[in-house]
């Protein structure tokens, strides 16, 4: 077996993408091995470092120490102390600098060309630069701003950074990962992403260049772009690939010509082939159900008569004749709800306790369950509810039983008068979707940062647990390992697990350029 590919992760978030590359093996073998991570904000840093921590293991090899730090037994402090050498690894390895600045490029140009010496050209770059300037929600807010020029935003042009260090390393494969947005991104009246992609393909001109490949296109090895006819050739659907998540994404691949020259890969095939989709209830359907929380006065009983208070107000708006609702024919779904959580005995708790490998790999494909379940996990971690206002908690429970009933999330429009918001412009139409269930048998909306704000657009589809998902469960929804431990607080936590590549696609893209460089 030849030498590991040594990979360069660049604005790498949690590690969501380097976790999939990393995940490739054969004989048990890592075939991409992470050299070096940059990331800039704290918290996530952190749990780079401690997923870096877990790689200088063999491959789903995890010392007993880990996993006591996972149910709370040892602190981070004494992980270090068993194994202080493979924590030394770690912190050189995921580095916190900015990219852009003076300092990150003292620091960081020195390691790439160290990788470079001692990869012998077997070396891959990943990333993806931040997407604040590109993605729709934030045009849209600057559209609100008079005095933003967007000539002048510096995260436009991040991806320069991204340029620069590709042309300093000359890997034999690259992959660049952004928003959707970023296709209909202009400056200057261009359109950013067409001179992203010029100054991709030339780096390193005087050499071929790089060949640039889409994904989910028909491959063919000839060409400056050899699957590709048009940008959103470049965009990827990860529900489509066995992600139980919406989430549409640009993934832009680059072979070094050389590479591109070389390869015996030939096929009218797509690189990334559709797999089954995979729904909500898949993946999360069989995770310890948990009660959400108060915001005041939380404790069980007070919880229970606040969720049965609301059902029964909804049971009664439901009973009503006029005027129509959409309440109308959820009676008996209502009294289920109700029935449900009064004849339950066992407690409902906030936080849950042991790790059931069996149950919850059940009904999972099986690619996926090895993925993401560990069978040694002694506890589920993150799986824990946040607390919720009481009138949100009607709201929530509204939502759930609509969308069961329905199959869909109910509009603004369609809420009973008497669950709105206090907000003026409620039903102008820039609300319609102020409440969003995760419905059970597809795959979930798009899991972003913002679900550290409320749970507003990420309610459990179960109207009995009433409550927004956890982090565990927005993590297993982005495809995050069982064991992968987020660092900082829940907030933050929310925000690393949101702005991720899901990990199972990117050990897909991994295999994908697998067949291309070998």
């Amino acid at each position: 077996m030849k030498a590991p590919y040594k990979v360069v992760d660049l604005f790498a978030g949690p590690g969501g993408l380097a976790e999939g590359f990393s995940s490739v093996t054969a004989d048990g073998k890592r075939l991409f091995e992470v050299a070096l991570s940059v990331e800039m904000e704290p918290a996530a840093h952190k749990t780079l470092t401690l997923r870096s921590f877990t790689r200088q293991f063999p491959y789903r090899i995890l010392p007993d120490e880990y996993y006591s730090f996972v149910s709370g037994e040892l602190a981070l402090e004494g992980l270090q102390d068993a194994y202080p050498q493979e924590w030394l690894a770690a912190a050189k390895e995921a580095l916190r600098l900015e990219l852009g600045t003076k300092e990150a490029a003292k620091k960081i140009l020195p390691r790439v060309d160290e990788v470079r010496s001692q990869s012998n050209g077997r070396t891959i770059l990943i990333g993806g630069p931040p997407c604040q300037a590109y993605s729709l929600v934030g045009r849209a807010r600057n559209a609100g701003n008079e005095a933003y020029v967007a000539e002048d935003d510096g995260r436009h042009f991040l991806y320069r950074e991204y340029i620069r260090i590709l042309d300093r390393l000359r890997p034999a494969a690259f992959v660049m990962e952004n928003v959707k947005g970023i296709l209909s991104s202009s400056v200057a009246g261009g359109y950013i992403f067409e001179r992203i992609l010029d100054d991709l393909e030339n780096v390193g001109a005087d050499n071929g260049g790089y060949r640039l490949v889409a994904l989910t296109s028909p491959m063919a090895l000839s060409g400056r772009s050899p699957n590709v006819s048009s940008a959103s050739d470049f965009i990827v659907r990860a529900e489509a690939h066995g992600v139980p998540q919406a989430r549409h994404r640009v993934f832009v691949v680059g072979l070094r010509a050389d590479v591109a020259e070389a390869s015996t890969f030939s096929s009218a095939q797509c690189l990334l082939p559709e797999n089954d989709r995979v729904s909500v209830r898949t993946v999360i359907g069989n995770l310890p159900r948990l009660r959400s929380g108060l915001s005041r006065k939380d404790d069980e009983q007070d919880w229970r008569e606040t969720v049965l208070g609301s059902t029964d107000e909804l049971i009664e708006l439901a009973s009503r004749s006029e005027p129509p609702t959409a309440l109308m024919g959820m009676k008996r779904k209502l009294k289920s709800v109700r029935s449900s959580l009064s004849r339950r005995n066992a407690p409902m708790e906030r936080i849950a306790d042991e790790y059931d490998p069996r149950g919850y790999s059940d009904g999972l494909p099986i690619e996926l369950a090895s993925f993401l379940v560990d069978p040694r996990l002694p506890q589920l971690a993150h799986h824990e509810s946040r607390g919720h206002m009481s009138r949100d908690l009607a709201r929530y429970l509204f939502c759930a039983a609509y969308a069961e009933k329905k199959g869909r999330c109910a509009k603004a429009s369609e809420f009973p008068d008497e669950l709105a918001p206090n907000h003026q412009s409620w039903k102008s139409g820039k609300f319609a979707d102020r409440f969003r269930v995760q419905t059970w048998e597809t795959p979930s909306t798009t899991i972003t940062s913002h679900i550290s704000k409320d749970g507003h657009y990420y309610i459990h589809p179960d109207p009995a647990q009433c409550r927004s998902l956890t982090v565990r469960e927005a993590a297993r929804l982005q495809t995050f390992p069982d064991n992968y431990v987020f660092l900082g607080n829940r907030t933050q936590q929310y925000v690393q697990v949101g702005n991720a590549v899901p990990p199972y696609l990117a050990k897909q893209i991994a295999e994908a350029l697998a067949k291309l460089l070998d």
